[in-house]
């Protein structure tokens, strides 16, 4: 079982979060996305913002959030928005 903790962006309190709305292991974060698992941390935790979106996406594609390209930033953007 991979600790959701050693991928980027992902410490402890998202770690807590995320296993709250049944996302235990990397494995798992990555086969559900990004978009995914922020719908479902939405539902529980309405003020998480964009960047968390931007850290799960980083974490999946082993990439620090701040580092995604501008395309995926927009694509994350306009998820958002419409969710």
């Amino acid at each position: 079982m991979s600790d959701l903790t050693s991928l980027k962006n992902i410490g402890a309190e998202m770690q807590r979060k995320l296993n709250s709305v049944e996302i235990f292991t990397a494995k798992e974060l990555k086969e559900i996305g990004s978009k995914e698992a922020f719908a479902r941390l939405k539902l529980s935790y309405p003020k998480v913002c964009l960047v968390h979106l931007y850290s799960l996406e980083g974490a999946i594609s082993d990439t620090e959030y701040n580092h995604l390209s501008e395309s995926t930033k927009q694509e994350l953007k306009d998820f958002k928005e419409n969710l």
